[in-house]
């Protein structure tokens, strides 16, 4: 994780630093949206904010870039009232998910080919985003934890995110030559088979 000042925005008029904190963050995603890369300065020029107010929140680029990407904030994609079946709610999510990725792919295409460079002294421009919807994927094979046990859950779903993300989406319509419309449904299809059969697996195993 890149550092931000917190410290500066929980302290003193906390709902104006979150408009200001927003207002950054926004501006960096429209940017990020044109293919663009932007430093704290591009975003804060482009919000209306200055400079030196800008690196309160944000001390670095890569911490602009890491507050910027399109994921950040969901912390679940289930809804309110989800089933109990494991094989449903991954269907839910995945279907959510890969709304997400064809919504706000030219900001995810950017942000992955940001992980991909590397500056002068051979470190990532941005590290991948690790985590985020491998968290959401567990959390719909929940209740099937028994059946499955800790590292079933987490292989299975290892094995939906590699086949639901960006870079599967890059994939079948770049090199596939697929329509998004129809990758989206190579990715869900994908998707609920690795479900099926681990579940199937986990079934068997007892």
């Amino acid at each position: 994780m890149f550092p931000v000042s917190t410290q500066y925005e929980q302290h003193g008029r906390t709902k104006q630093k979150q408009r200001t904190r927003h207002a950054l963050v926004e501006a960096a995603r429209e940017l990020v949206a044109r293919g663009l890369t932007p430093t704290v300065e591009d975003a804060a020029a482009d919000a209306d904010v200055s400079r030196a107010t800008a690196y309160r929140y944000f001390p670095s680029q890569a911490a602009l870039l890491a507050a910027a990407h399109p994921e950040t904030g969901r912390t679940s994609l289930l809804p309110s009232d989800p089933p109990d079946d494991p094989e449903q709610r991954v269907a839910l999510v995945v279907e959510a998910f890969t709304k997400i990725i064809v919504g706000t792919e030219s900001q995810q295409r950017t942000m992955l080919r940001l992980s991909l460079a590397e500056d002068d002294d051979g470190r990532a421009v941005l590290p991948l985003r690790q985590g985020r919807a491998i968290a959401w994927l567990t959390e719909a094979l929940e209740p099937a934890r028994e059946r499955l046990g800790d590292d079933g859950v987490r292989q299975t779903a290892l094995a939906i995110r590699s086949a639901t993300g960006i870079e599967a989406l890059i994939w079948l319509t770049d090199i596939g030559g697929l329509s998004r419309r129809r990758a989206v449904e190579v990715m869900r299809s994908n998707a609920r088979a690795i479900c099926r059969a681990a579940l199937a697996d986990g079934d068997g195993s007892h």
